[in-house]
């Protein structure tokens, strides 16, 4: 099942920046071969549901592996089945309702 999901995770305990812990999980990602947008607030991931949640788990590890005892994940998930839609598909359809 194809999946677009929005990722925010946090690392907690481990000081004011996470920047450091949030690269390591956008490698991670990569690493992964998934289609990929960081935003300032998360990261949106589309790709197939078990290779999504793979990877989210490889990031939870990877966090964990650098320090972090504490994880707080926010997870949204959309799926279709009418047909595939892709985050571009979705940027697109509301950029061209305000033209």
């Amino acid at each position: 099942m194809h999946v677009i999901v929005d990722l925010c995770i946090v690392p907690l305990g481990v000081g004011v920046s996470v920047s450091p812990y949030i690269a390591a999980c956008q490698q991670v990602l990569e690493e992964a071969g998934l289609k990929i947008a960081l935003h300032a607030y998360g990261t949106n991931i589309e790709g197939e549901y078990e290779e999504v949640f793979a990877a989210i788990r490889r990031c939870h590890e990877r966090v964990h592996q650098m320090g972090a005892p504490r994880i707080n994940t926010t997870i949204k998930l959309g799926s279709r089945t009418d047909r595939k839609q892709t985050m571009s598909d979705k940027i697109e359809s509301v950029r061209s309702k305000m033209k």
